[in-house]
């Protein structure tokens, strides 16, 4: 089986799309969710469509930073993220948000963009170097990372946290 370049998990929540929405869109809670972020620095707030920020993650004994730069904030509808470090594209990180019921389903979801190349290359040994995650792992703990932020969003939406 080959490199895996994307993935989505997707998750019912018991709030409405904007109330996620508002949630998710503030980066400074990415921290509280994601067992990777332990914080966003946002550059110059307020946030929009364009805003840089930098990201702390830490996975055991592995620490780094990574920079980010907001790709599209559609309001109540849809938030993405594109995630680089030393200047080379890492991965683009978003959130859909839809109506189901009387809640929400939120999808998250990760592309890869260490495509080709030797800058992807290059990406990809930093990846390892850094994080302690090589590109055939990156998906099995992405796909964990996920369903975690998803559950733990889920729960400050419902205000269960």
């Amino acid at each position: 089986m080959g490199r895996q370049w994307s993935l989505e998990e997707s998750a019912v929540v018991d709030a409405p799309p904007a109330v996620v929405y508002r949630l998710v869109s503030d980066l400074r809670n990415m921290g509280r969710w994601s067992p990777e972020c332990r914080s966003v620095w946002v550059l110059r707030p307020p946030l929009r469509a364009g805003s840089r920020f930098i990201g702390f993650n830490r996975r055991g004994p592995f620490v780094w930073p990574t920079l980010g730069r907001v790709a599209l904030m559609r309001t109540n509808s849809e938030f993405v993220f594109d995630i680089g470090v030393f200047g080379l594209p890492i991965a683009r990180w978003g959130y859909r948000f839809e109506p189901e019921g009387s809640g929400t389903r939120i999808t998250e979801f990760w592309q890869d963009l260490r495509t080709t190349g030797r800058r992807a290359r290059v990406a990809d040994l930093l990846g390892t170097a850094f994080a302690g995650t090589n590109p055939a792992r990156r998906v099995a703990l992405n796909r964990s990372g996920m369903r975690t932020t998803l559950e733990r969003i889920a729960r400050a939406a419902t205000g269960t946290t």
